[in-house]
């Protein structure tokens, strides 16, 4: 009983109901319609019918006269399904015909009778049947009455078989429903149990759960397939909050650590130009711990999604070239050259100081980790457009970064060991990243120079999806 009772609670199956009963009351309008015109075509029929025989009946009494009319009337009386014949007097009393008697008032009036009639056939002996009938009453030149009618049972008859055969035939489509009914019902009950048993199972912590999505591609399955998606945001971004819970409890202590060292030797300090010089490596280490949470919160804020609202046409080239001049010093500081390939108005949809951010970062890491070399750049931006895609590449010739560990190098935190001895927090490409899912696009690393064993760089690649007019 709980199980039914869920059942007639859910939305397809009281859809399916109200669908039955609309159903139902249309069909029952549609029964009644095609039996009433199915009737009033054959009445119809009858009338036409009968003009014509009233129509042969005065050409008989015009040529043969009285004599002629009876006798053609009784000869047509005596054949199967004939119709009624009557010759009365002129005060109404019946002296010929297939008719023992008719409805008082119906010989009184010349022309088509206004409503059918009762009548009773000489075949009936005893009390008389309701027979009804329409008929032509004919006023002779000697007074004489004539009537000619046709008996309404057929098209009664037709009307009854017209209405049982659609209510037998309604009545299968209807007990066929009230199964479709239930078996829907219990359909969508059983998926909407397994439903609720993955969700259990997700509120219980299994974020790794998904609700289950069948071939169908119904609601069901679209709203299924909307909520993994979700999940598996979710899923994402509480792993990256568990990694950098324990990526900050990891690599931030070190420099706390440093830092407290450091307030406490210039506490014990007595020469001032010791402490002072103390003082500022604590506000270095400061800045450096600032600037690693700043570029947590914007790494936060863009996987958020907070900035979308902040999106227009931009133009890629103009900030390409423009990151590329106020790197160009750092470049030449460190002892590198800095070159470029720029596309010209390349324009995509985004965030400039984003896009900004993001390009600042790859080409920091490439300065990083480029060594000096003769006969090509050593660090290079290559911006480029094909059908599909806008790619800016930030190309180098460092240690490059090994196949399998770059999936890793983009999460938080993350720093190989050769990379351990250089500045820096490990949040760049990770901030990268989200940059680039945000931008609908993403980020993917590759080998600069594939064949070179010991420095085969790293082409750090942003790709965007082209702006459609």
């Amino acid at each position: 009983m709980t199980r039914l009772r869920l059942m007639f609670r859910s939305t397809a199956v009281r859809l399916s109901g109200l669908y039955i009963l609309l159903f139902a009351i249309c069909a029952a309008f549609l029964v009644f319609y095609v039996t009433a015109m199915s009737e009033r075509i054959l009445v119809q029929q009858t009338r036409d019918n009968l003009v014509e025989e009233v129509a042969d009946v005065q050409r008989v009494y015009e040529r043969n006269g009285l004599n002629g009319m009876l006798r053609m009337m009784e000869r047509r009386a005596r054949q199967p399904g004939a119709n009624l014949y009557v010759v009365a007097g002129p005060t109404g009393e019946i002296v010929a015909g297939n008719v023992a008697s008719v409805e008082p008032g119906v010989l009184g009036n010349e022309g088509w009778t206004r409503l059918p009639f009762t009548y009773q056939p000489y075949s009936e002996s005893g009390p008389a049947r309701r027979h009804l009938a329409i008929a032509n009453v004919l006023f002779m030149e000697n007074g004489l009455r004539v009537m000619i009618g046709r008996d309404l049972g057929e098209p009664g008859r037709f009307r009854g078989i017209v209405r049982r055969a659609l209510m037998v035939a309604l009545t299968i489509m209807g007990v066929g429903a009230l199964f479709i009914w239930f078996g829907i019902g219990r359909n969508a009950l059983k998926r909407i149990d397994r439903m609720s048993a993955a969700s259990q199972k997700i509120m219980a912590g299994d974020l790794s759960q998904r609700l289950p999505v069948g071939r169908s591609g119904d609601e069901f399955d679209r709203l299924s397939e909307s909520l993994n998606a979700m999940l598996g945001r979710i899923q994402k971004l509480n792993e990256g909050l568990r990694q950098v819970s324990d990526n900050i409890a990891h690599d931030l202590k070190t420099p706390l650590t440093r830092l407290r060292n450091k307030a406490a030797d210039a506490l014990s300090e007595d020469n001032v130009e010791t402490r002072r010089a103390a003082l500022e490596g604590i506000i270095g280490e400061s800045d450096q711990l600032i600037r690693t949470f700043n570029a947590l919160l914007m790494i936060s804020r863009v996987e958020a999604g907070s900035i979308v609202a902040e999106m227009s046409e931009v133009d890629l080239s103009a900030i390409s070239a423009d990151s590329c001049e106020l790197y160009e010093p750092v470049a030449e500081e460190a002892g590198l050259s800095l070159g470029t390939s720029i596309a010209p108005e390349v324009k995509v949809k985004g965030n400039r100081e984003l896009i900004g951010q993001a390009i600042f970062n790859l080409l920091d890491n490439a300065i990083k980790y480029a060594s000096e070399s003769e006969g090509e750049p050593d660090v290079q931006v290559v911006l480029s457009v094909d059908a599909d895609e806008v790619r800016l590449a930030v190309c180098d010739n460092g240690p490059g970064v090994p196949p399998e560990k770059r999936g890793e190098v983009t999460k938080r935190f993350v720093r190989l060991d050769a990379s351990r001895s250089k500045p820096g927090t490990g949040l760049g490409l990770s901030l990268v990243e989200a940059v680039m899912e945000l931008h609908g696009g993403s980020l993917v690393l590759s080998a600069t120079h594939p064949d070179r064993e010991n420095s085969p760089g790293l082409t750090a690649t942003m790709v965007f999806p082209v702006l459609k007019p």
